[in-house]
């Protein structure tokens, strides 16, 4: 009764311990984008060896773009091994053969039962050690869309060369302006470069790989025989993994582009894929991280921790709390809830929506301000326009969040068509 005089009734103090918690938990990102915006770019330290590298590239149908990743691969400005790998899976296409036009030791797969990359990983990595033996002291890993900067490998092979056994980099964009969608993937991977890896290398803890663009040594990959992450997500799980068994992962400010999806359609299914994926992953090692948050008291455990996490689902949980609360409190005619309480719960809701998209809105603006020499287009209306379509491209997470913990997901390709090379993106502006 005493609570309920000072205004603090139970709707009031769910609400508050939702705030709260989501401000404790988040609280360092905003140190993050800080540190980032004052100290900008890590510098790493000269390397003292030129190592060797093998790039392994899975392939499925992608004869339009295999050909300018190979040929942006073995042009390098970078004086020391590097082999090019492609593994066409199950083609119906002239991947192959465009492949080795391009200079690529090329390999055919057809094992229509383990589909996906992280079972053309397992064949790849498992055939070049058993054919080339200790040829190669890493590997990197990139999707046949990707190009890579002239001075790519020479950057990352800073990174490797400081002792980090694995390594992520700097994902751009190649098709930015495309459509809305586009824009917005670019945009969210900008500032995950920027304000979480680099910011995370910064400060000296784990860092997280991301689809492509990132390099494993050999030691680890003959350590496991092979790729043994199979989830929807294997880049998460490895990252995951790296954490939970003290692996620390490094990041090099080495650019890549990648190409995004066009249509809301084809970002709906990669981004349901990812989601299920991010489940599979918390709900696998999330016992591994709090052991490591509490036992051996690692600020990376618990920022993987944040990442893998599905906060969406708690953000779903206070606006189903307050809607079912203002429905009946509406219905009880004040018996369950006063009007003041009901006032709450509507400002409730519209805070939990209007602030998801001001924060994001935040964080597009800040993005393209700060990474504002990397985006590459020609529309540049596109950039303004990415920074208002931006937060609700983010917005529309929170179905997804919700059909991926009932719905069945399978792997299924992405199609990439967009044939540019580095020169092509350049001259975009």
């Amino acid at each position: 009764m005493e609570l309920n005089r000072m205004g603090l009734t139970p709707i009031v103090i769910f609400n508050f311990i939702i705030l709260l918690f989501f401000t404790l938990a988040y609280f360092y990102q905003l140190v993050f984008l800080i540190r980032g915006l004052i100290h900008g770019d890590v510098v790493l330290p000269k390397a003292k060896k030129n190592h060797s590298y093998a790039f392994v590239i899975a392939a499925h149908n992608e004869e339009p773009v295999i050909g300018n990743l190979v040929r942006s691969i073995l042009t390098q400005k970078y004086d020391g091994l590097i082999d090019c790998f492609v593994v066409a899976d199950a083609c119906t296409d002239n991947t192959f053969e465009e492949a080795q036009k391009a200079g690529a030791i090329a390999w055919s797969r057809n094992d229509l039962v383990r589909k996906g990359k992280s079972w053309v990983l397992d064949y790849a990595f498992n055939r070049i050690l058993n054919e080339y033996g200790d040829k190669y002291e890493a590997f990197f890993v990139m999707d046949a869309d990707n190009i890579i900067a002239p001075n790519y490998v020479e950057i990352m092979n800073q990174a490797f060369d400081a002792g980090y056994l694995v390594c992520t980099s700097y994902r751009n964009s190649k098709n930015f302006d495309s459509s809305w969608i586009s824009s917005a993937y670019a945009t969210w991977f900008l500032r995950e470069a920027k304000f979480l890896n680099n910011v995370r290398m910064m400060v000296g803890t784990s860092c997280a790989i991301s689809g492509s663009g990132w390099l494993v040594s050999e030691k680890i990959i003959k350590g496991m025989h092979g790729w043994n992450f199979h989830v929807l997500t294997e880049d998460i799980q490895f990252s995951t993994f790296c954490c939970a068994h003290g692996i620390q992962i490094g990041y090099a400010p080495a650019e890549f582009f990648d190409e995004q999806p066009v249509t809301f359609k084809a970002s709906w299914t990669q981004r349901m894929r990812w989601t299920k994926g991010f489940y599979q992953v918390f709900f696998s090692y999330n016992r591994n991280l709090l052991s490591g948050i509490i036992k051996e008291r690692r600020f990376s455990s618990y920022d993987m921790l944040m990442t893998v996490a599905p906060g969406m689902i708690l953000t779903l949980l206070s606006a189903f709390v307050n809607g079912a609360y203002l429905v009946i409190g509406y219905f009880s005619h004040g018996f369950i809830a006063t009007q003041g309480e009901l006032l709450m719960c509507v400002g409730s809701l519209v805070m939990t929506f209007g602030s998801m998209y001001i924060v994001f809105w935040i964080l597009g603006l800040i993005t393209t301000i700060s990474e504002r020499k990397h985006i590459h287009c020609r529309k540049k209306w596109r950039i303004v326009t990415n920074i208002f379509t931006f937060p609700i491209f983010m917005l529309t997470y929170i179905p997804i969040t919700v059909v991926a913990l009932f719905k069945k997901v399978e792997w299924v390709p992405t199609k990439h068509d967009i044939a540019v090379n580095f020169d092509d993106v350049m001259s975009e502006g």
